[in-house]
């Protein structure tokens, strides 16, 4: 039996009001807000001790500048300190007392109470989690749960990042920060556009060995692409499922036999060992024939790493679309936006584990350059 089960909702809740008195606000440094499911609270002014909860919480930390005031981390974070860049930028998180396990598993559940109270935050935050989970987590502990959001798990809906950003800088005192990273993927998000409106050709493309819950092979892929929607790329997996995440039959891939296809490289290791199982089925496919397959990184990565996926955007502009992105080099490019959401230029740390960004994977023939 775990400690925790020790304690009773009451103790705990009582042992959350010494910690909140201890270190308690006087009320001008008090602020109302309404969180991202729609809960009333009151919250501290700039706090400096606050935790993140669920998948992409401590990101959007990040993004703001804010990752000083964390007073302790998922172990989720820790146990895969690789493929994400906000991690990776900022080595200094590994250091900080892990308080709940966290992970794809533990969305819309209570943390480890316990852990959570040891590290004395003033505000938690969380995404993912439903409001009567966030009310519940709240009145166990004492301390204000602030629901923050993506949308959908492994999307970008751009209102609800925004509003998260918007919400977690005011609390925080980052709001002029929040600003600009809004900014900042508003504006990569046009010129993608911009660049890739009116080009001559529209190749049907589409990006298979995308992570869901776990890594997969070429038949995993998404409806809704997000660098595909980004450029206007004719995706043809658009049409084959309800769901944006999707498993395509072998067939239907062939049948639809797309002209360039780009491979995630969480999904990579899969492709390649059955690639080496069935060369006869993938020498069918044009892409493969013509050369047409590229390698990408992945940013479905305990939900969107929103640089990695400009990252992507831009060199599949590159690929498919070579005049209009004539200006760009994939690897600089990458860096400038990691350098700007994350504080520090990764790529060559992505580039170790995934391999180059827009590269010939290591099965289509050549060296990757």
């Amino acid at each position: 039996m775990t400690r925790i089960r020790i304690f009773s909702a009451g103790a705990l809740a009582a042992l959350a009001l010494i910690i909140c008195l201890a270190g308690g606000a006087p009320a001008d440094d008090l602020m109302r807000i309404r969180d991202m499911t729609g809960r009333s609270l009151t919250v501290p002014r700039q706090p400096d001790r606050v935790v993140c909860l669920g998948p992409g919480c401590l990101r959007l930390l990040a993004y703001l500048q804010a990752t000083k005031e964390l007073a302790g981390i998922e172990e989720m974070e820790k146990r895969f300190p690789t493929g994400r860049p906000y991690y990776m930028a900022h080595p200094e998180l590994g250091g900080l007392p892990t308080m709940t396990p966290g992970g794809v598993s533990g969305i819309n559940k209570k943390p480890n109470l316990e852990g959570v109270l040891k590290v004395r935050p003033q505000v938690i935050f969380a995404t993912y989690m439903h409001a009567a989970t966030a009310e519940e987590v709240q009145r166990l502990l004492g301390i204000p749960v602030v629901a923050l959001s993506y949308g959908p798990l492994a999307g970008f809906d751009a209102k609800a990042v925004y509003g998260s950003l918007r919400l977690a800088g005011r609390i925080m005192g980052q709001e002029k920060r929040a600003e600009a990273v809004i900014a900042y993927l508003e504006a990569a998000q046009r010129d993608l556009q911009e660049r890739a409106r009116g080009a001559a050709e529209k190749p049907r493309a589409y990006v298979g060995g995308l992570g869901f819950k776990g890594a997969h092979g070429i038949e995993s892929s998404d409806t809704q692409y997000l660098p595909f929607r980004w450029l206007g790329v004719e995706n043809v997996a658009k049409g084959e499922g309800r769901r944006t995440q999707i498993f395509m039959s072998k067939e239907v891939l062939l049948r639809l036999d797309p002209e360039v296809i780009f491979l995630d490289g969480g999904g990579l290791a899969l492709v390649t060992a059955d690639y080496a199982k069935k060369p006869e089925y993938y020498s069918q496919l044009s892409a493969f024939k013509m050369g047409k397959v590229f390698l990408l990184h992945p940013f479905n990565w305990y939900t969107t790493n929103l640089g990695t996926a400009l990252a992507d955007a831009y060199a599949i502009g590159k690929i498919l679309y070579p005049q209009r992105f004539a200006d760009i080099d994939p690897a600089r490019k990458a860096d400038a936006i990691y350098d700007f959401l994350v504080g520090k230029p990764v790529y060559r740390e992505m580039k170790g584990i995934y391999g180059p960004l827009g590269a010939a994977p290591p099965f289509r023939g050549g060296d990757r350059p």
